[in-house]
C-alpha cells in the first residue's frame, strides 16, 4: 500500500481476501433468494414439463439454473406477465450474479498483479537498507536510533507478523512487510541479500534464534545485531550466526544495580544511549586531518580503535598514531 506518508506495504491487504469473498457469496446468496421469490409468487405463470404447479424447490431449481446458465427448458414461463418479469428482473438479476462471479476472479487477479508489480519495483531500487524483524519495543526503539544516526526512512525495512503493526510502520513512512521473520519467503521480500544490515528485535529467545539462522542461510555476509531476554542465550544466537548480541535482562540488572550506588553513572549512560542530545556515541573513520594523531589528541573522546579487524580499547598502548583504515567509536557532543 503507497500512501501519502510515503510507507509502503509489501505483503498486507486492507480486507483480507476471505472477507472479500463473503461479501460476494452473501450478495450472490440475496440476489438468488430474490430470484427464487420472485419466481414462486408468479408461479402460476411457469409450466413445467414434469405437468403440475411449480413448487418452492421448483421455483429454486429455476432460480439457480436461470441465474448460472440460460436454464435448461423444463421449467418456463408461459403468461405475459411472467415473461415480462423474467426480461424486466430476472435477465438483470442474472448480469447482477455473473458480474459478482466474474468480478471477484477479476479483482483477485487485479489486486495480486498490482501487488506483483509493486513489489517488484521496489525490489529492483532498494539496497543497502536495514532490515528490523519485530516492531514491538524494541524494534521501536532501533528504528529510533536508526534515524538519529541518519538512516533515511526509505531505507529501513520492518517485518512483523502483526498487521497492526505494520500498519503504525507504514503511518510513519516505514517499508513494511507481514509475515513471520523466521521464514525464508518472508525474509526474501525484503531483498535480504541486498541489504547492509539485520535487526532482530524479536519478543522472545526462541524467535529470535530461528530469525537469526534464516537470516543467515539466504545472506552468509550480513551482520547481524540479535537482542535477547536472558544471557544464557547469548551464546546461542552467536553460534547461529549474530554478529552482536545485546541481553537485555542482564544490561538492565546492570543498570538497577549501578543507579543504587552511582546514579550519575546511569544518568551518563542513558545520556549515551539517547541520540539527538547532549552525548552521542558514534562509530566513524579516521579523517585524513587525523592521520598521525595520537587518539586523545582528538576533539571527540575515543573509546576504541578498530585496526585490521583487531578492537584495542582507548589505554591500548598499540594503538600508536591513528591510522587511515582506523574505524573509531567515540563520545561527541550535541551541544
Amino acid at each position: 500500500m503507497l500512501s501519502d506518508h510515503g510507507g509502503v506495504q509489501l505483503a498486507h491487504t486492507e480486507q483480507s481476501p476471505f472477507r472479500q469473498v463473503g461479501k460476494r457469496v452473501v450478495i450472490a446468496t440475496v440476489v438468488l433468494v430474490a430470484t427464487v421469490l420472485i419466481v414462486y409468487f408468479d408461479r402460476s405463470g411457469y409450466r413445467d414439463n414434469n405437468g403440475g404447479e411449480l413448487s418452492l424447490l421448483d421455483a429454486t431449481y429455476y432460480a439457480t439454473v436461470s441465474l448460472s446458465t440460460t436454464g435448461y427448458g423444463d421449467i418456463t414461463p408461459v403468461t405475459p406477465s411472467a415473461r415480462l418479469v423474467n426480461i424486466l428482473l430476472i435477465t438483470p438479476l442474472r448480469v447482477l450474479f455473473l458480474l459478482i462471479l466474474i468480478g471477484t476472479t477479476l479483482e483477485a487477479l487485479t489486486a495480486r498483479s498490482r501487488e506483483e508489480f509493486r513489489v517488484r519495483r521496489w525490489r529492483s531500487s532498494v539496497r543497502q537498507h536495514v532490515v528490523v524483524c519485530g516492531y514491538g519495543t524494541k524494534g521501536r526503539s532501533a528504528i529510533r536510533a536508526l534515524i538519529a544516526a541518519g538512516t533515511d526512512k526509505e531505507h529501513i525495512v520492518v517485518v512483523d507478523p502483526s498487521p497492526a503493526a505494520i500498519d503504525e510502520a507504514n503511518s510513519i513512512g516505514l517499508t513494511g512487510i507481514v509475515g513471520d521473520a523466521g521464514r525464508a519467503d518472508v525474509l526474501r521480500r525484503t531483498s535480504i541479500e541486498k541489504a547492509r544490515a539485520v535487526v532482530v528485535a524479536a519478543n522472545r529467545d526462541d524467535t529470535a534464534v530461528l530469525i537469526t539462522l534464516t537470516v543467515r542461510q539466504l545472506s552468509p555476509t550480513v551482520p547481524i545485531t540479535a537482542s535477547v531476554r536472558e544471557e544464557e542465550n547469548a551464546s546461542l544466537l552467536r553460534q547461529s550466526g549474530a554478529d552482536s548480541v545485546i541481553t537485555s535482562s542482564s544490561t538492565s540488572g546492570r543498570l538497577l544495580g549501578l543507579a543504587t550506588d552511582a546514579p550519575r553513572v546511569v544518568a551518563a549512560v542513558e545520556d549515551l544511549l539517547t541520540a539527538g542530545h547532549g552525548l552521542d556515541l558514534a562509530q566513524r573513520t579516521v579523517t585524513s586531518a587525523e592521520v598521525g594523531m595520537g587518539a586523545r589528541q582528538l576533539r571527540d573522546v575515543v573509546l576504541s580503535v578498530t585496526r585490521g579487524g583487531r578492537t584495542l580499547r582507548f589505554d591500548d598502548p598499540a594503538i600508536g598514531t591513528l591510522q587511515s583504515e582506523d574505524v573509531l567509536v567515540v563520545v561527541r557532543s550535541n551541544s
